[in-house]
């Protein structure tokens, strides 16, 4: 339907978009203390007193993104198997948010801290170590907001609408009840966005298959597609693919929590129990990707041709559903865009109004300073991702991602190790982020910005996550400094 609008599909669309427009502009007064104060713990952090309910519908909403929808299902019908890395991944993350962050929240909480950055801070006493962990998360989220771009523009283009407005006007609007409501506001969306999104897979893990002779024939044909193709996709991994596979998914799992809007979803929360109890819960949201991922083999057989590996999921609802629900499930993947990139750019301002601003800025600043300064923030990053998307090639936004990635796991020996024992101090870990950024930097661009990277040993050869290895040099580093450095110099504040 390129070129040509679908005006009911349309109509559905807009009718829930402006649905949770409406909510985000009420978010404003929910939830709100009887006395109303502008501080930065209200507006970036919902006053820190989101419940289990709330915290897991927020953090399945900005961890489960537009993104996610997109490009799982496109990775899957792209190279198979492989694309199921992110079930694992989705597994191994829970039992680390079980362990690690209650700690970190209890961290957070008593000192008052904001963000990541300010617990090492608080921890270390080392503003260069503060600042090192604050900016690679502003830079590793600035294009993780910017495919959420990606995923809207992709159903935009669905509807028939062309240009840039569209997108531009449902980001100025996100903008704005962002500024008005803070954190508030992507919480309230995510109830809608994730029933939704629930709804449209549902239906649709069932009724295509029946549309399409059942999945028999769903596999039968993926299979089919796959074995013309050759090289190394196909319905189960290669033995080759089983380590890279692995440690991807270890890797990813390591640093999904180290990136700042799924840290604040949890320096939301209003006690440590509340996270766990969320790292027993969110699991439900690994069978949704799992359902998910299956789009990706339901488009062989539905026959679709796309001209794009992300126009997959959009051109099977177009061509399967009737024109209502293709606009229902448009709209979700589109809201499902709104509430990671509100919590991303919430988080991002966390860090420049604490960990850059208040530190070296404006030390003095009041708390309502710091909320106004962080809305302004917020304002700036959202406006940054829409340039990247606008005016830079998606490959740019999807390339810088992949390296976010690997940058944000080189903080997590800074932000982790130090809830759980006092051996590693500043210098060390600064070095060792350093030795670690550059080298997974150096080894993404020399396998042409691609995840992983092969090791020669002797007459065999590994192919590993490049974050992975990189964390590994990083550890290995600061281990050795801290032996070399003298203790006088090493040890951390409260140690």
């Amino acid at each position: 339907m390129d070129g040509q609008i679908n005006w009911t599909a349309l109509s559905v669309f807009v009718f829930f978009f402006l649905l949770v427009t409406v909510m985000g502009f009420y978010a404003s007064r929910w939830q709100r203390p009887a006395k109303k104060e502008a501080h930065l713990d209200e507006w970036g952090l919902g006053g820190r007193n989101f419940g289990t309910w709330i915290t897991w519908f927020l953090v399945g909403g900005d961890f489960y993104t537009a993104y996610t929808v997109i490009a799982v299902p496109a990775l899957v019908y792209a190279v198979g198997a492989y694309g199921f890395f992110a079930l694992p991944y989705t597994i191994l993350v829970y039992p680390i948010v079980f362990v690690i962050m209650p700690k970190l929240w209890h961290a957070a909480n008593k000192a008052g801290h904001v963000t990541a950055a300010d617990v090492v801070y608080g921890r270390y006493g080392s503003r260069s170590l503060e600042l090192a962990v604050a900016v690679t998360a502003v830079v590793a989220t600035m294009p993780y907001i910017a495919l959420q771009l990606v995923g809207m523009e992709v159903v935009i283009k669905a509807l028939g609408l062309t240009g840039e407005l569209p997108l531009a006007a449902a980001f100025v609007i996100l903008a704005l009840y962002t500024y008005s409501a803070g954190l508030r506001a992507p919480a309230l969306i995510a109830f809608v966005k994730d029933l939704m999104i629930y709804i449209v897979v549902l239906v649709a893990v069932v009724l295509v298959p029946i549309k399409l002779g059942g999945y028999p024939a769903v596999f039968a044909a993926a299979g089919d597609a796959f074995a013309a193709k050759g090289g190394a996709t196909g319905l189960t991994l290669k033995p080759q693919q089983i380590l890279p596979f692995a440690t991807l998914a270890l890797g990813s799992a390591l640093a999904a929590f180290m990136y700042p809007h799924t840290l604040t979803g949890i320096f939301a929360a209003k006690s440590a129990d509340t996270i766990r109890k969320n790292a027993i819960f969110l699991p439900a949201y690994t069978v949704l990707l799992g359902l998910i991922a299956l789009l990706g083999y339901m488009a062989y057989a539905a026959k679709l041709t796309v001209k794009s590996n992300n126009d997959v999921v959009p051109a099977l609802f177009n061509a399967l559903f009737p024109s209502w629900f293709a606009g229902f499930a448009f709209a979700a993947i589109a809201i499902g865009a709104l509430v990671p990139a509100a919590v991303m750019s919430i988080g991002a301002a966390n860090l420049f109004t604490r960990n850059f601003w208040k530190a070296y800025v404006d030390p003095s600043i009041s708390p309502a300073g710091e909320a106004k300064v962080a809305k302004i923030t917020s304002l700036g990053v959202k406006v940054g991702a829409l340039v990247i998307i606008l005016f830079l090639p998606t490959q740019f936004a999807l390339d810088l991602q992949l390296l976010g990635g690997v940058w944000i796991l080189q903080t997590f020996p800074a932000v982790v190790f130090g809830l759980f024992f006092a051996w590693f101090a500043a210098p060390a870990l600064l070095t060792g982020w350093a030795v670690g950024l550059i080298t997974g930097t150096t080894l993404a661009f020399m396998d042409g910005v691609k995840p992983v990277h092969t090791i020669h040993i002797g007459d065999g050869s590994y192919t590993v996550y490049t974050g992975l290895l990189a964390l590994v040099v990083n550890i290995l580093v600061a281990a050795i400094v801290q032996v070399i450095l003298p203790a006088s110099r090493t040890k951390p504040v409260g140690a």
